[in-house]
């Protein structure tokens, strides 16, 4: 394979078959590429037929069970019952999905996401510590010399308890 067609091959990993086309021409037009110095099969057979999923993708999720979106309703503080919101759920499901079908022979498990980069460690200092006075008017809330950190997540009370309070506070 030649540099350039390994060059465009590189450059054209992931794209699609439109892409690549419209970029070939445009490259023919500027006069970076006859067909005297590149084959264009070998550039589309490099980076078009290249196999990036074992299988094809599911593009309709399966059925949601009804207690599943319940619990993920509770967890997320999102109402997943309306059309916007089933519509997101399946979306995201089926984004996810996707990673199921991605053709993962030959790679390694990465130790870290950060794995080209670097991690600079420092010697360990033993200092004489109480520093609680310093550290605590970095805090902007605190009370009787502890920090006082925001609420997480409160999780809704089950569907029935939710409708049933709904319908005993007349609204």
């Amino acid at each position: 394979m030649s540099m350039l067609s390994y060059t465009a091959a590189t450059l054209c990993r992931g794209s699609t078959l439109k892409t690549v086309g419209s970029l070939l021409n445009d490259f023919k037009s500027k006069g970076l590429i006859t067909r005297g110095n590149v084959r264009f099969s070998q550039i589309r057979v490099s980076c078009i037929n290249r196999p990036f999923c074992s299988s094809t993708h599911n593009q309709k999720p399966n059925q949601i069970p009804a207690d599943l979106l319940d619990k993920l309703e509770r967890l997320a503080l999102v109402d997943l019952r309306t059309k916007q919101g089933l519509d997101c759920l399946e979306e995201t499901i089926r984004f996810a999905d996707q990673l199921h079908v991605v053709d993962t022979t030959g790679i390694e498990p990465m130790d870290s996401v950060l794995e080209d980069g670097v991690l600079h460690l420092r010697d360990d200092a033993v200092t004489d510590g109480y520093c609680a006075d310093r550290l605590l008017q970095l805090s902007k809330n605190t009370q009787e010399e502890y920090f006082v950190a925001p609420p997480g997540n409160i999780p809704l009370p089950k569907r029935e308890e939710r409708s049933d309070r709904l319908k005993n506070s007349g609204f």
